[in-house]
Parts: structure tokens; C-alpha cells; sequence
């Protein structure tokens, strides 16, 4: 174990190299004017695949963006190990707001700044780490397979699944694309929320209106909108909505402190819901409107305006229907609407919540694994956010075990301004997953 710990040293300066070049490419696939960044981010995936020792890869696509698979066939009566990451990004934003230009990864006291630093070029960085410290010879077979939509819903990862079933088969699936308790203590993710949202719209008039003339008799569609969206949660911020399931979350601390800190709340601004934290981040459904349309204040005028919409998201506790859970936030957005204004529903996006069952050898394989690359017992907690491939996978491949890990940690910041990687994290992450490799390969045996 300790040849295979300093093996992992010494190729994560190369490992590091890497990273930081695929940073470099602007790989937002939600950005089609960007859309050949995704495809050179492919093709530097590929050969870095290739390079590291992988005998057959191949960058494939289903309608959709171009996804790579790598794949090392396994010794005799030995499982294979499916590795997953993704390679596209999420939009940057405004890049006044980044301490260093979001595509030039730069270090920081122990931290690596950029978009996908963390998520998830880190998770490829992670595969192309343990890889390389079996000197490209693992006792198991691997498969690593990089998505490329993966911030845009993975709209063609069902397609990609059934088009190339036998190359990803596997008997184990790792998912590095989650996060862990602290930059000390790892993660073993047992449950993710799942996701479905829709844009409501609601009309009041067939025209604009003097608001002089006509305000105070007739409904403008802005104010109907307002106080549709303060339907969805009681006062004290739970959600309001009838029909949707609750489950239970692990019994893990997350004190005020803590969610204020890693959360930036305001001085002054206040939790919401009710219950533990845990429970309400893992357990509960979620209700956020993440977009309106509507006149901007820079073009408005006196005015009744007739039309307006928004775009609503709902987080599914793990064992809920995300379609059943959109059809009640369907019906209490139609029977809450006040003044009898005109309201239209349509759907989005869907994704199942997941919850694992982490137990078994596999699962005893990876926490000996931990155990050893962090020096602390990982815990199991749920995700409050949503990774609806998971589901996928387990319903194209229900005899594997699925693992969901990640090189994340709370100041991550993923999805937002100053993203970054935590470098001890990396080697952390990437030793953890050598060590489960050899645990894997191990004749069946648990490593101590």
C-alpha cells in the first residue's frame, strides 16, 4: 500500500500539468459559440487517455456533445471498474468577479482557482492519477467514460448509454463528481435529490395599460406573478406545496455557524424551512425561481403590464416521482393563481433522485480505501443537489455497484465566481481511488 501511496506522489506533478491544461479550454457546451472548445476538450481527453495506457478510445456522440471512452480490459476473473467525470463546464460569468481569470488556473494558498478546476476536470485528473500509479496495469479492468453535456442536463447520455452498452458495461461505477465534508474528512455520497422545473407564465390583459388610468381596477401580470411564486412556501420558507414526499437524512451536524459561513448569508438574513439542516439539504423538497421575465427597469415605463413569467425549480427528496412531484407544483401553480389571471405550465427538465444502498464488499473495499488515503473514516451523507445520470447508470447497468465520490470540498464554489480545487484534496481523492483499484483487484479480499 505505501509503494502505491508514493506512486500517486510522484505522478500528480504531471497529473497537476494536465489539469491545468484542460482548464485552459473554455469547454461550455451551453455556449454554442464555444461548442469546438468542447470538441478540442474531447480530443485532449482522448490523448491523455491514450497516452496514460489505454489501448481503445474512442470520442463518440449521440446528437449531443462528444463524450470519450477509454477502456483497459480486466485480468482473468477480475471485475471491471466503470470510472465516470465530465469535461464540460458551466458558464463562467462575469469575469470581473473572479480573483484571476476564470480559464488560467492560478494557485492560491493551497488552492487551485478556475472553472472546473473542481467540477470535474478534477474528477478526469483523479482517473488519470490512480491509473497512472498502477504504471498503467491495474489489477482490475478499467473504463473511464467522460461525459461532455454533463452542466446541460445530459440530455444524450440515455442515447450514449444504449448505443455503447457493451463498452461501458462494468461491475462497479465510480462517480467523481460529488463533493466531501471538509478538505480533511472524505465523502461517501448516499443519496442525491433529484430535479424538475418548469416556466409558469400568466396574463391579465391583451395589452399594456396607463397605470394611472387603470391601476387599482385592473390586475397587472407582474403583481399576479409575485404573489403566485410567494404560494409556493409558507411563512417560515418550507415549501407549500401539497403531495410531495419527505425522506429521512443521516444524523450529521451542520451547525448555524457553518451554513452561514458556506452559504454567504447576510447579516441578518435568516435559515429557512424546518427540521435539521441535513434533513432540509438532503430529505426535503425544494422550491427556487431561478429566472423572471419581465420588463427591465432600465425600459420601463407607467405602465399595467400584461404578461409575465418565471422559471421554477424543484428539488425531489431521494424516493420521491420528479414527474409526479412537477405534475402537484403544476396543480397548485394553476389553482393559486389570484384574480382569475390567465396561467400557462410548461415543463422542463426532469431527473430522478437516487438513494444507494452502501453496503457490501464494494462499499467496504472503498471505505478501507478511504481510510487509508485521508486518515479519517468517511462519512456517508445525502446531496442536495441533483445528478440524474446516476439513475441512468443504475437503471442501465442494476447489477453494478455505484459509487459516488468526488474532489470537492465546502469552499469548492462550484458553479460560481472563484471556483477552485483544494491540491491536498486532489491527492487525497486520487490516492483513495489507486488504493480501491488494488482493493477491487485483491482476489475479492478487502485490503485492511
Amino acid at each position: 500500500m505505501s509503494d502505491l501511496v508514493q506512486r500517486v506522489r510522484e505522478v500528480l506533478p504531471s497529473v497537476r500539468r494536465d489539469l491545468e491544461d484542460l482548464v485552459r479550454i473554455e469547454s461550455v457546451w451551453a455556449d454554442p459559440a464555444r461548442r469546438p472548445e468542447v470538441q478540442r476538450s474531447a480530443a485532449t481527453v482522448a490523448k491523455l487517455l491514450t497516452e496514460a495506457g489505454f489501448g481503445d478510445v474512442q470520442i463518440v456522440s449521440e446528437g449531443g456533445a462528444p463524450a470519450v471512452i477509454a477502456r483497459h480490459p480486466a485480468p482473468q476473473g477480475a471485475p471491471t471498474v466503470l470510472l465516470y467525470a465530465h469535461h464540460d463546464v458551466q458558464p463562467e460569468g462575469d469575469h470581473s468577479q473572479w480573483q484571476s481569470p476564470p480559464f488560467e488556473p492560478t494557485e492560491r494558498d493551497g488552492r487551485m482557482y478556475g472553472r472546473g478546476t473542481a467540477d470535474d476536470k478534477a474528477g478526469i485528473a483523479t482517473h488519470l492519477a490512480a491509473f497512472r500509479a498502477h504504471g498503467g496495469a491495474p489489477p482490475v479492468g478499467v473504463t473511464v467514460f467522460v461525459e461532455g453535456e454533463e452542466e446541460s442536463g445530459s440530455p444524450s447520455l440515455s442515447r450514449l448509454l444504449a448505443a455503447y452498452r457493451d463498452e461501458l458495461a462494468s461491475d462497479v461505477i465510480v462517480i467523481a463528481d460529488s463533493d466531501n465534508w471538509s478538505t480533511e474528512v472524505p465523502s461517501l455520497t448516499v443519496s442525491l435529490r433529484g430535479l424538475a422545473d418548469c416556466v409558469v407564465e400568466v396574463a391579465t390583459l391583451d395589452h399594456g395599460l396607463h397605470s394611472g388610468m387603470w391601476g387599482g381596477v385592473a390586475p397587472d401580470a407582474v403583481s399576479v406573478l409575485v404573489r403566485l411564486l410567494a404560494s409556493l412556501h409558507n411563512d417560515d420558507g418550507s415549501v407549500a406545496v401539497a403531495g410531495l414526499h419527505e425522506g429521512k437524512a443521516a444524523d450529521l451536524e451542520f451547525s448555524p455557524e457553518r451554513v452561514r459561513a458556506e452559504a454567504g448569508l447576510l447579516d441578518g438574513v435568516s435559515e429557512i424551512g424546518s427540521g435539521s439542516v441535513t434533513q432540509r439539504l438532503w430529505a426535503k423538497p425544494a422550491i427556487t425561481v431561478i429566472g423572471i421575465d419581465t420588463t427591465s427597469i432600465d425600459k420601463s415605463s407607467n405602465t399595467l403590464i400584461p404578461r409575465a413569467r418565471a422559471k421554477v425549480s424543484m428539488r425531489v427528496a431521494p424516493g420521491g416521482d420528479a414527474r409526479e412531484h412537477l405534475a402537484a407544483l403544476t396543480r397548485h401553480l394553476e389553482q393559486h393563481v389570484p384574480w382569475g389571471a390567465q396561467v400557462t405550465v410548461t415543463p422542463g427538465d426532469i431527473g430522478e433522485p437516487y438513494a444507494i444502498d452502501a453496503s457490501g464488499p464494494v462499499y467496504d473495499a472503498a471505505r478501507a480505501a478511504f481510510r487509508a488515503a485521508w486518515g479519517n473514516e468517511p462519512v456517508e451523507p445525502g446531496v442536495g443537489g441533483s445528478i440524474p445520470f446516476i439513475a441512468e447508470f443504475a437503471a442501465a447497468f442494476p447489477s453494478a455497484t455505484v459509487l459516488v465520490i468526488g474532489v470537492e470540498d465546502p469552499q469548492t464554489q462550484a458553479h460560481s465566481i472563484n471556483e477552485s480545487l483544494h491540491l491536498g484534496v486532489l491527492e487525497r481523492a486520487a490516492t483513495a481511488e489507486a488504493l480501491l483499484l488494488a482493493n477491487l483487484g485483491s482476489d475479492g479480499q478487502v485490503a485492511p
